[in-house]
């Protein structure tokens, strides 16, 4: 299972849905059906999954108007320059299958997940996104994310899959939806959150990291005037412009590691 969040250009006053259909053409098929419904709507096609962008005032009828015509349709993604895309298969052929090398934008995660406790499938695949601009990718596993999936949604959350990731994401959600910055959320996660993980949380302005107390999962960074890079080992980072010459360091347990453009 593997994943990605871009965030590229945005629109003041739009919101992009990211949708994942059952298929290439089942997609561009529900695409035609939206534009048809919402005259407004601008629709970008990547493979399996369409990038949905309509005024922000008629993104909760586009919601209602999904759940009610295409409830086989999945949002995966909701933001005004966050897009997600993620599918089962080699990282390299994923990226390929939705034409990663030809976006454009200010930062973005990425993931492979090795899976442990379920089976491999897209609805295992990483990043997860429960809140506007905002997504997450997880190494490890939360021990208590059945209790808090309960909880969150008593707080009106919606979860669609029963992984522990996208608790996690949810939880950052509702924080932050309570007033925390989402620095100051990621801190009293460690006291919420039981379990053994690492962190990276994409926002529209930058992205974030944390590893647990313990800090057993690997993770390094680098860090130049250019940009700042995250990977669970060096190698990712290897071939980065100017790696030679860049801070390079692993993160600290039960630290917050921020940066904003």
């Amino acid at each position: 299972s593997a994943g990605f969040a871009v965030y590229g250009a945005g629109e003041a006053g739009q919101t992009k849905l990211t949708l994942r259909g059952t298929s290439p053409l089942a997609m561009e098929e529900r695409a035609a059906e939206i534009e048809a419904a919402f005259p407004g709507a601008q629709t970008t096609l990547h493979d399996t999954h369409a990038v949905i962008a309509v005024p922000d005032q008629e993104v909760e009828a586009l919601i209602k108007w999904l759940e009610r015509e295409a409830p086989e349709t999945e949002i995966v993604g909701r933001g005004n320059r966050m897009e997600v895309f993620k599918e089962v298969g080699l990282p390299e052929k994923v990226a390929e299958r939705f034409g990663l090398a030809g976006m454009r934008g200010t930062h973005a995660i990425g993931h492979t997940r090795m899976a442990t406790e379920s089976a491999v499938t897209t609805d295992g695949a990483h990043p997860y996104s429960t809140g506007k601009d905002q997504c997450l990718v997880h190494n490890g596993s939360l021990s208590n994310h059945n209790n808090l999936r309960r909880s969150l949604r008593r707080e009106g959350l919606k979860f669609e899959t029963e992984n522990d990731t996208e608790v996690a994401a949810g939880y950052l959600t509702w924080r932050m939806r309570e007033g925390l910055s989402l620095g100051d959320a990621l801190k009293v996660s460690l006291d919420d959150l039981d379990g053994f993980y690492t962190f990276v949380v994409g926002t529209e302005n930058g992205f974030g990291v944390l590893r647990d107390g313990i800090a057993c999962k690997p993770a390094v960074m680098a860090e130049t005037d250019q940009y700042v890079a995250f990977g669970s080992e060096y190698r990712v980072l290897a071939n980065l412009p100017g790696i030679e010459t860049a801070r390079v360091w692993e993160p600290e347990p039960a630290t917050v590691y921020f940066w904003e453009r």
